[in-house]
Formats: structure tokens, sequence, C-alpha cells
């Protein structure tokens, strides 16, 4: 976004088809070194499960700066990313450690600068899934009904209210999600590296169609998906850039049919973050070793 006289206006990359080249079965370590690079616009969604921690530890390990994260509902990872001076902008629906409180982290970021300044940008959730929809299709924003009540029209420049030009209707538009990276945890990959999500999908198909580059890490590869439930999703292959083997790579989140919620570890979670020097010694012990 840049201020023209005092205006907000929403800086629009123009659209072209995106080409990610061949997709590559590659180690966490080499897929995270080619696809996210320092500066980028990065999402690491899933919604309650499928969490992609094992590929945001590695994205800390590499040590990126100056990131734009982006996700609809950033929990733990996202408060280890920004308490780790990755980020330097948040975009986001919610921010939590769910069941439990704050985000200790992102609030000394936000509130005092540490380890450095986070600028952040809120939205609805509806209005996060709509923006992701319009990248995918190569829209500059999408139209919806939304915000009618709401005060983030008062802190958030880029929602705007347009009229329809068919029906008078007044429209809300906000600008379109397209990410540098995207990054996925999901079920399964086959050998030809199509992927399979099952469970609470959320905005994963979305997201990973919006972006530029995309990397899905996997419980395990399989020679065919089998039976799967009715709301699978499959990513085909010529959408990614990247499919990772790693198995527990949504932990402490879950992944539907693998392994349950660490529910322990987001209570500890609160005690271990609320400081900061307890946070770094965690986080060289079990994160950066």
């Amino acid at each position: 976004m840049v201020l023209t006289g005092g205006r907000a206006v929403c800086e629009y990359r123009p659209y072209r088809r995106y080409s990610r080249g061949s997709m590559e079965f590659l180690s966490l370590q080499n897929a995270i070194s080619k696809n996210v690079m320092d500066g980028d616009q990065v999402a690491l969604e899933g919604f309650t499960h499928l969490i992609p921690f094992a590929a945001g530890h590695e994205i800390i390990r590499q040590g990126r700066r100056d990131l734009t994260l982006i996700r609809m509902t950033p929990d733990l990872l996202y408060d280890q990313m920004i308490g780790m001076g990755l980020a330097r902008k948040l975009v986001f629906s919610w921010g939590g450690n769910p069941g439990v409180g704050s985000l200790h982290r992102f609030r000394d970021a936000v509130e005092r600068g540490w380890p450095q300044p986070l600028e952040i940008v809120e939205h609805s959730h509806a209005a996060m899934a709509n923006a992701y929809d319009a990248g995918a299709a190569g829209l500059p924003c999408p139209f919806f009904r939304g915000y009618r009540g709401s005060d983030l029209p008062s802190v958030n420049p880029d929602i705007r209210f347009v009229q329809c030009p068919f029906s008078g209707e007044e429209l809300t538009c906000i600008p379109s999600l397209r990410p540098d990276v995207t990054i996925v945890h999901a079920q399964k990959a086959d050998r030809a590296g199509n992927v399979l999500i099952e469970g609470i999908i959320g905005v994963q198909k979305e997201a990973v169609l919006a972006a530029r580059r995309a990397v899905v890490t996997v419980e395990e590869i399989v020679d065919d998906f089998g039976p799967r439930s009715s709301n699978a999703v499959i990513l085909p292959e010529w959408t990614l850039s990247a499919v990772v083997l790693a198995p527990n790579g949504a932990h402490p989140s879950y992944a539907h049919g693998y392994y349950a919620r660490d529910n322990a570890f987001y209570i500890a979670w609160d005690d271990i973050a609320r400081e900061r020097e307890k946070f770094q010694e965690w986080m060289r012990e079990n994160v950066l070793r």
C-alpha cells in the first residue's frame, strides 16, 4: 500500500499466470532454501489442524528476514516466527493461542517493538478467504458483503466500499492475496507429486493456487490414495513447486487420521512465551539445534 495525497492506495501486482516449473521431491531444508527468500510474502495455512510447524521451524533455522506473514489464524507457529525476528508485517484475521489466551511474542512485537516492530493488517475470516480466492483467480480484489457494523475499516485503509453497477448495492472490496510462497501440510502425496488433504480443509487450496510458489509437507508418500472422504481436496502436481516428506510435520497441531492435537503443549506455550529469555532458551533447545 502507498499513500497518494494522504489517501491509501493498494499496490496491485498485475496478473500473470504463475509458472512454477516442475514439481520436485525435496528435503525440507532444500525446499525452504529454494522457495522462501528474504522479503517474501509467505502464507503458512492450515485451519486447526495440518499447521505446517516443521516448515515454519526450518524457515526460522535458515534465518529468513523481512517477511510479510499471511495467515487466517496465526497461533503458536507465527508467535515463534515473530519472536525470532523474521517478520516485518502480519496480514491476518485472528491471532491467539486457541483455548488458552494471548500470543505473547506477537503482543511484544506490536506493543513494544521487540525483537523488531511489527506492522499488522487485520481482516475478517470471510475477507481473507475471499482475498485468497480472488488471488487464485488472478483478480486484483474480491467483492463481497461484509464489515457492516465493524470497526475494522477505521484501522485498515485497504477495506473499501463500492457500488454494484447492476444492483446499486454497496459491496466491500479488499486487495487480493497473492503470496510469493504458500506452505501447507497434508496427509499424503502420491509418487507423481499430487497431494491429498482431508479433514477440516480451511483455505489451503485457495492459498496454494494464489501463490507464485507452493511447498507441501506430507505425512507419507504412497502409490495410491485409496478410499478418501467426500470433502477431500487433491492438489495436482502442477500446482506445486516442492513436496517434502515430513512425518509429524504438523505437531503440536494435529493431522486428521494420523495423530491428535498436543493440547498440553498449547497450554505450556503460554508460560514459555511469556518472558523473552525463556522463549529464546526454548527456541535454542527445541528449534535451532
